[in-house]
């Protein structure tokens, strides 16, 4: 055992002062294919992440929301739905929801009004608590600033901006703008007695099934959301995003492809004069093939180490600065949050066998027929 690690030990010494003799091309390499892992490391990173990040918000997710549909569009519901859900069994509660969207012609943002559930961010008359990112579209600084905002031409209402939210909750409350029920109802020209939705809370989630197929008795024309299914459709959209950053690397992607597929076709005259010596002095065919696959094993290994740890400090460090727009969408108000760190093993492992796996394959076969060959006839 010990003589083994030994030689595979000298193997990986001989290995290195071989790049290092030939350290401008596998400098050049290690940073193509560096690159192409960070590209690709960067998307999969940052979307799952965002993955975890959605999860950990739905968590506190009503598990059951019920919306009216009118010819297929979400409407207002009666505050009577709200009685007539409340009694089925298995149904802790059962809320009506004050929100909706509006656009700041200012700005060109679209911003989220709510009445929030929790009283202690409730605002007083004539306030508003607001999201960090609404000062920030309207370049101005909020601290004790009135918020005007028209709902038509000719109209301005005022509230005064009692606080702006934490940044540590971007993620859920950048575009936020809180408020009390009269001045929601006032400010959408909305009656007492309809709500946006109503959330749902059950006691035990295996019900929701059994809930539901009493509730569409109750109420055939509403629809039935519950949150795994909201928490798929942000699985399903982070998962499109990414795609669509990996696939716009499909150039990357493809000369890292065509790269290896010349590796595989045979090995340059030096690098064949280079076999032909060791075997000359002595070296056998296993001890060639062994040097080799340590060579393509650490430039590949390397670059994807480096690939890697790159893309992990620019997802959780920079922000990921670089492909944010992309995986977070497109909007005026971008939410600026901080990341926890979370690495996706199974993700990590299928770049891993894509872009290192591939390349120390592709050394196999020349590899093999040079150092079968007589030492002789590859020197000359």
């Amino acid at each position: 055992m010990k003589r083994m690690l030994r030689r595979q030990r000298a193997l990986a010494d001989y290995t290195l002062a071989a790049l290092s003799r030939r350290w401008g091309k596998n400098l050049a390499l290690i940073s193509v294919f560096s690159l192409v892992v960070f590209v690709v490391a960067s998307a999969m990173l940052f979307s799952a992440a965002l993955k975890r990040e959605a999860d950990v918000v739905l968590q506190s997710a009503p598990e059951l929301i019920v919306q009216r549909m009118v010819m297929g569009r979400h409407e207002m519901i009666e505050a009577d739905a709200v009685a007539a859900l409340a009694p089925i069994r298995g149904v802790m509660r059962a809320k009506g929801r004050l929100w909706g969207y509006f656009y700041d012609a200012s700005s060109g943002a679209n911003y989220t009004f709510m009445v929030p559930d929790d009283p202690a961010l409730v605002p007083g008359p004539g306030e508003a608590i607001i999201g960090e990112a609404v000062p920030r579209a309207r370049g101005l600084d909020w601290a004790g600033a009135p918020l005007f905002l028209s709902r038509r031409s000719g109209d301005l209402v005022k509230f005064a901006v009692a606080k702006v939210l934490s940044a540590d909750s971007a993620l859920v409350s950048a575009d936020l703008v809180l408020m009390n029920e009269a001045d929601f109802r006032d400010f959408f020209e909305i009656g007492p007695d309809v709500f946006t939705d109503i959330a749902v809370t059950i006691r035990n989630p295996r019900e929701i099934g059994t809930i539901i197929a009493k509730a569409e008795k109750l109420l055939p024309a509403a629809r039935f959301i519950t949150r795994d299914e909201i928490s798929r459709t942000y699985q399903k959209l982070f998962s499109w995003r990414e795609g669509l950053l990996v696939a716009l690397a499909g150039a990357a992607i493809l000369a890292f492809a065509i790269f290896a597929a010349e590796k595989a076709s045979g090995l340059s005259a030096e690098e064949a004069r280079e076999i032909g010596v060791l075997k000359a002095i002595g070296w056998d065919t296993r001890d060639v093939i062994a040097m080799k696959l340590w060579e393509g094993a650490l430039v590949s290994v390397g670059a994807f180490l480096i690939g890697t740890v790159l893309a992990y400090g620019h997802v959780f460090l920079l922000g990921a600065a670089l492909f944010a727009p992309v995986l977070k969408g497109w909007s005026v108000i971008y939410p600026e949050f901080q990341l926890a760190p979370h690495i996706d093993g199974l993700q990590l492992s299928t770049l891993f066998l894509i872009t290192v796996v591939p390349y120390v394959a592709a050394t196999l076969v020349p590899i093999w027929r040079a150092a079968s060959a007589d030492p002789d006839r590859i020197m000359r």
